[in-house]
């Protein structure tokens, strides 16, 4: 007799309803095999369900089967009570043991159930999963770590500064405040002036997309600004009122400023579009050394800024330090979204080198205070100004038909070459313009003589290089969808006329 293949522990019977052989077999049913009839050692519970008449079988076999249909009857049915074999094990990695097990709905849940580091790494590790997002440092993109440790310097800072300007504001006022009451006062005023602030912010909103590094120094600078005003009320008490309302109006517009450039700073490091997890963890790190700074603040006010001699020595080293530590962190930030500064810089690094930087490789290189300047390498490109003075109207009709399919139109002059950008042009669009006024301006040193000619040829040489520059671009993080010239004027185009619009571009 042949055993059926995958066999466990089974009787064999013939015919004549006598066993003959012992098996196996790994089946849970009754099924025929070679005019055989195969049943499990231990019969499976639903095998009445597979029970099948066979013509062979004579009536010794069919009595057998009824006999196990009917102690089958009898067992007690203990399918509810068999429970599924949880799924868990344990990994050990750096001195932590973590018992991992999926749950029945299918999430994986994870416990430490040893920890043996020593409790400095412990604390570390605690700080990191409060203050860092999830995944660091591979979640996030470079520079974030300084950026993080002078972001958490200049609230220290900042806080420190606001105890003591609240005080002596109340000084100045004929008040003789405790510290901490002057604590709960700076929250007040700081919170009340930010709605001045507002309305005189909310046209800028464009300027703040295009250089949000610029504005978030002059913002903490304007903060500092104010403070000082505060912190030297008491000196003509006279004059309380218009000092302590020029101090708050100028720290309003600051905190309104630094908290619309802020999106911007977090989105250039979220690596994983982790931008939530970022924002999240930033504001804990500024809401814990916030605290700590006015603990400070509240201490320096009872001890060395107790005088005004104190607050004058103090006060603006604190402002240094903030000051400092604001501009540490925008030189860390690897903004990734075209201006016409950045735009320049990738232009004149590739036409002189034919290297492709990424944000990271530019942050460093950024005029934080002065975005406007010209790169020669790049063309001396202005973009932004107005087509009534860049370009006759006469001229103006050469110059798109030179450019019919594209969206911008250059115009090269002694100093500087004019970009005017169409009205949805892209970033896409400003590097094509921006590479054209470069070629065009290295072929102008030759011709002495700049020309339509000119354009044309490096406009050629543009489209020769433009789509391999692009695709590296886009992989090395650049964000080409837009170009943030901020408030600028650029020009829509018909058949037969063409507008001009000063426009406040809020991309």
């Amino acid at each position: 007799m042949i055993d059926p293949p995958g066999a466990s522990s089974v009787h064999t019977w013939s015919s004549n309803g006598k066993v003959s052989k012992r098996c196996r077999f790994e089946a849970v049913v009754a099924f025929k095999y070679q005019n055989l009839l195969l049943i499990p050692k231990t019969p499976p519970r639903t095998a009445s369900l597979f029970l099948i008449s066979f013509p062979s079988l004579d009536r010794c076999s069919m009595n057998l089967l009824e006999k196990i249909k009917k102690q089958k009857k009898k067992e007690p049915d203990k399918s509810m009570s068999v429970q599924e074999i949880p799924i868990y094990w344990f990994e050990t990695s750096d001195s932590v043991t973590r018992h991992y097990q999926f749950q029945p709905d299918g999430h994986l849940s994870v416990k430490v159930v040893d920890d043996s580091r020593p409790v400095y790494h412990r604390v570390v590790d605690s700080f990191l999963n409060k203050f860092f997002p999830s995944g660091y440092p591979f979640s996030v993109n470079e520079g974030y770590l300084r950026y993080t440790q002078f972001r958490a310097l200049q609230h220290f800072t900042s806080a420190a500064l606001s105890v003591l300007s609240t005080q002596s504001l109340l000084f100045a006022a004929g008040l003789r405040p405790t510290p901490a009451q002057a604590t709960v006062v700076s929250w007040i005023l700081k919170d009340g002036m930010q709605h001045v602030g507002k309305l005189i912010c909310s046209n800028l909103g464009a300027r703040m997309d295009s250089e949000p590094k610029r504005w978030r120094i002059l913002a903490d600078a304007l903060y500092d600004l104010g403070t000082g005003l505060e912190v030297l009320s008491p000196l003509c008490p006279q004059l309380f009122l218009e000092m302590a309302g020029l101090g708050n109006f100028a720290k309003g517009i600051a905190v309104v400023a630094a908290r619309a450039t802020r999106l911007p700073i977090y989105s250039s490091f979220a690596k994983e579009g982790n931008l939530s997890d970022l924002f999240a963890k930033g504001e804990a790190i500024s809401t814990l050394f916030n605290v700590v700074g006015l603990g400070a603040g509240i201490q320096l006010a009872s001890t060395v800024c107790s005088s005004m001699q104190g607050k004058m020595i103090v006060g603006p080293l604190l402002s240094v330090i903030h000051v400092y530590s604001v501009i540490e962190e925008m030189r860390a930030a690897p903004v990734n979204t075209l201006n016409p500064q950045r735009t320049a810089m990738i232009v004149a690094d590739f036409v002189k080198t034919g290297r492709i930087s990424s944000p990271a490789d530019l942050r460093y290189r950024e005029d934080l205070l002065f975005p406007g300047r010209l790169i020669e390498d790049a063309g001396n490109v202005k973009v932004g100004r107005d087509p009534h003075k860049v370009v006759k109207p006469s001229k103006f009709h050469e110059l798109k038909e030179l450019f019919a399919e594209e969206k911008f139109i250059l115009c090269l002059g002694s100093r500087w070459t004019d970009m005017v950008l169409e009205q949805n042009a892209s970033g896409e669009d400003a590097l094509r313009g921006w590479l054209v006024a470069a070629y065009a301006a290295s072929m102008a040193k030759s011709f002495h003589d700049p020309s339509l000619t000119v354009l044309q040829d490096a406009y050629d040489k543009m489209n020769d290089v433009f789509t391999p520059l692009l695709s590296e671009l886009q992989a090395k993080g650049w964000h080409t969808d837009r170009f943030l010239d901020g408030t600028g004027t650029r020009f829509a185009w018909t058949d037969t006329i063409w507008i001009i619009q000063s426009l406040m571009v809020n991309q």
